[in-house]
């Protein structure tokens, strides 16, 4: 089961077509027919249906495709960690929403000003999807909210760093009095971003001597300011995102907690181009 039979398998479960593929990998669509042949009777099962010309992956095919991604993942990597040289190649950063718009622009600006040929993937998720995509091998490293997200895995597969330190501040109607206590509260929704996202998370905790509020599930922060702004929900941002918005109409905030941004990444991991990132994060 060498690389190249993965990298076949790989692009042509992408396309699902030998000729497609072909082209991309630049081989002879027979070539590429036999070394399909060869890794299925090496694994004893069929990867593909074929029905003419149309193909689809079998059940073991779908299996397979996990696995093969995640070993020219981990070949990659052992060839960055044993050759690190220059920064150079792709790495895959991950990150929440709200560090993505206010914390990243300028340190992903000045380190491809300084490293060009580093190719940044840059994905956004809420900090649990985060955490799997990185066992995964998906991502590279993360951008997440340290709320014991991480708590479970950190030990023996995770490796993390502080970054920044968030505000995170109650976003109420500006007709609100302030609240000390969830008690307090005179409306019966909380607006927030998607299962996963740590702030979100805090919020239902902070809320749960509340248990008859309603959660209004948004896909961003925009929407969240708006209904707020409404006057029937309360909500949840750090506050570099507020200082993003400019004091949004209709919204005012007071400070519910502090928590930390966390770089994360597996245990072990190194590259040329993930130490050039802590560096330009002061994190070496």
């Amino acid at each position: 089961m060498d690389l190249s039979s993965l990298e076949i398998f790989v692009t042509v479960a992408t396309e699902l077509s030998v000729t497609r593929a072909a082209e991309r990998l630049q081989r002879v669509q027979s070539n590429v027919t036999t070394r399909l042949r060869q890794l299925e009777e090496q694994l004893g099962v069929a990867l593909f249906l074929r029905e003419g010309k149309r193909m689809s992956l079998t059940p073991e095919g779908i299996v397979f495709q996990d696995y093969a991604h995640r070993l020219l993942l981990l070949a990659s990597e052992a060839q960055d960690a044993l050759r690190p040289g220059s920064p150079k190649g792709k790495l895959r950063i991950g990150t929440m929403e709200s560090t993505a718009a206010s914390r990243l622009p300028g340190p992903l600006s000045r380190y491809h000003k300084r490293w060009p040929e580093v190719a940044i993937e840059l994905r956004m998720a809420p900090s649990a999807t985060l955490v799997e995509q990185l066992l995964a091998h998906q991502l590279d490293c993360a951008f997440l909210a340290d709320m014991g997200s991480i708590g479970e895995v950190m030990d023996t597969q995770l490796e993390a760093q502080p970054v920044y330190q968030e505000e995170l501040m109650l976003l109420l109607p500006t007709s609100h009095p302030d609240v000390e206590d969830p008690s307090q509260l005179q409306v019966d929704s909380l607006a927030a971003l998607e299962p996963g996202c740590t702030y979100r998370r805090f919020a239902r905790q902070w809320l749960s001597n509340k248990p008859g509020l309603k959660v209004l599930e948004l896909g961003s922060y925009h929407a969240i300011f708006a209904c707020v702004a409404a006057g029937t929900s309360i909500g949840v941002a750090p506050q570099s995102v507020l200082e993003l918005q400019r004091a949004p109409k209709g919204v005012r905030s007071q400070p519910l907690a502090s928590i930390d941004t966390l770089l994360v990444h597996r245990r072990g991991y190194s590259s040329a181009a993930f130490q050039a990132l802590r560096a330009e994060l002061s994190l070496n």
